[in-house]
């Protein structure tokens, strides 16, 4: 439940603190005060997107901080898997800044605004009045039936397999499309794929080719300068070999004379090798070495040959003319085998669809179970409400399959006996709107246990007895739950544990927790108006049971 609010720097507020009771908190307050603004920086805190009108002062942080107690709520869990440190006392808290924007934080850990907004959601309910119109929401509708069939995980089950189901079906379309698509193309396909694989691609075939065909058109001055070398080291006797020869034996001969003449020796002997290898090594290659026009012709063809492919397929170079030669291959493949895959993936569907229709069966019988006692406690609360004519009736019709199932919720009403029930979004009154949505959330919170639930004004519309037996049902809903109601009427604002009044002051808005004689004077004024009579203040005792 929330334990304090704090507010600052918001819209009309400039600070304010509010410590709530853990039962029904009473606000009220003059039309214009800042009952709404309050409520504003609420929801703020809860993750409702700043609409940029939060600052009151440009220049300075607008905070909203909120602390929750926990005990019993089992969020053990949710803090787990979000990696954030649970406290029973928890602190959530929103900052917007002077450039606009956002920071929230769970227990002084930053969060997402998400998260903020997902833990909120787990913690307070807000009701607006302006909320009566989700009755024209045929999803609420329908979660407020499975919540009082308690159709939670059968629920979670159902949606699980839809997903599935719903992913199955596009990837069949996509295969079938595909499968169209392809056999178009096949012919077309498989000249390309047939012409591909004829040219014999290799990678690295075309750097290996253009660095033969260097060599070939370069063949004869290659071989000359190759044999004016050659010439130069074996000449018979100018030779460089024959004369490092003679030089070598002339180190030897001198060697006893002058010893390093023997390492010289050795160093042109080696030198000696090195050339003679030299020689052997430029002799093999000239015997290779031909500039046969042949050859050169067809190196130069097949270098063509490749160049033209690339082109013709608007690729840079062999290894894209192999990935879509392969690509090729692969799509003919998939034309040949994409029936049979098609023919598993629509067996695989139907099986899908039988179990996903067998959970929404039961889905359907469980909400069809819980209408009788959904309808009776709504007839019962609304005859509390002064309503004892009403026909509220839950009708299930069929649809096509959808995320929530086969079934089309509709609450068919009418305030009176004689008229057959229609939609309620068309035929009830404010009024009657405002005492129905009671009726569900006094239903709906039970069940849910959520910790707290906020009013505003969900009184709009009804006065007299009517408004006494809706603060009785407040009053009932908050033995339970925290309950914070905006109100402005004297019969349910007499009822709360705890009462706090909002009004405007130079231009601000205030918030005061009102002792017991400031609650009557506060109840006399809503009874009798600005000018507080005797009678007023008798009747305001009354309401209060003093």
């Amino acid at each position: 439940m929330l334990r304090r609010l704090t507010v600052e720097n918001y819209a009309l507020i400039d600070h304010l603190e509010l410590e709530l009771d853990e039962h029904l908190n009473i606000l009220t307050g003059e039309t214009g005060a800042g009952k709404s603004i309050l409520l504003g920086a609420l929801s703020l805190l809860l993750g409702a997107k700043n609409d940029g009108s939060a600052m009151k002062d440009a220049t300075r942080n607008c905070k909203v901080e909120g602390v929750f107690d926990l005990t019993g709520l089992g969020l053990e869990p949710f803090f787990e898997e979000l990696e954030l440190d649970y406290e029973t006392e928890t602190t959530l808290t929103r900052l917007i800044t002077p450039s606009g924007k956002s920071r929230s934080f769970i227990n002084d850990m930053p969060v997402q605004l998400s998260t903020l907004r997902e833990l909120g959601a787990r913690l307070v309910d807000i009701h607006s009045q302006h909320q009566n119109l989700i009755l024209s929401s045929e999803e609420f509708r329908c979660s407020a039936l499975d919540t009082v069939a308690g159709n939670k995980e059968l629920l979670a089950a159902y949606e699980t397999s839809y997903v599935a189901l719903s992913e199955a079906r596009r990837e069949l379309q996509r295969m079938c499309a595909e499968a169209e698509a392809a056999r178009r193309d096949e012919e077309w396909l498989r000249f390309q794929c047939e012409e591909l694989e004829a040219a014999k691609l290799r990678e690295g075939e075309q750097a290996e080719l253009e660095a033969e065909l260097v060599v070939l058109e370069n063949a004869d001055r290659i071989g000359e300068l190759f044999t004016t070398l050659r010439n130069d080291l074996d000449a018979d006797e100018t030779g460089i070999l024959s004369r490092l020869k003679e030089g070598e034996q002339g180190m030897r001969q001198i060697g006893g004379q002058y010893a390093p003449a023997a390492e010289y020796a050795e160093r042109l002997r080696s030198v000696l090798e090195e050339l003679k290898d030299l020689n052997r090594s430029m002799a093999s290659d000239t015997e290779h070495l031909d500039s046969d026009p042949e050859r050169l012709q067809k190196k130069t063809a097949r270098l063509d040959a490749l160049i033209a492919l690339q082109q013709k397929h608007r690729v840079q170079n062999e290894e894209e003319l192999i990935a879509l030669r392969d690509e090729s291959r692969r799509k003919l493949d998939a034309i040949t085998h994409s029936d049979a895959e098609i023919r598993r993936m629509e067996e695989a569907l139907q099986a899908m669809e039988q179990a996903t229709r067998a959970l929404a069966e039961q889905l359907h019988e469980a909400r069809k179970a819980a209408t009788a006692p959904f309808e009776e406690e709504i007839l019962s609360t609304l005859a509390l409400l002064g309503m004892p004519d009403t026909r509220f009736t839950i009708e299930l019709s069929p649809r096509e399959m959808g995320r929530t199932g086969c079934d089309e919720v509709q609450y068919l009403f009418s305030a009176n006996r004689t008229t057959n029930p229609q939609r309620i979004e068309r035929i009830a009154s404010g009024g009657e709107l405002s005492r129905v949505m009671l009726a569900l959330k006094a239903l709906l919170a039970r069940r849910m246990q959520l910790p707290t639930i906020l009013f505003d004004e969900i009184d709009t519309g009804v006065s007299g007895r009517i408004a006494d037996a809706m603060g009785e049902i407040i009053a009932r809903l908050s033995t339970s739950m925290q309950v914070v109601d905006i109100t402005h009427l004297p019969q349910v604002a007499s009822k709360g544990n705890t009462h706090f009044v909002v009004y405007k002051e130079e231009g601000r808005t205030h918030l005061r927790r009102l002792t017991t004689e400031e609650r009557e004077t506060e109840i006399a004024k809503m009874l009798s108006g600005a000018e507080i009579t005797e009678a007023a203040l008798a009747q305001a005792r009354i309401l209060l049971g003093r």
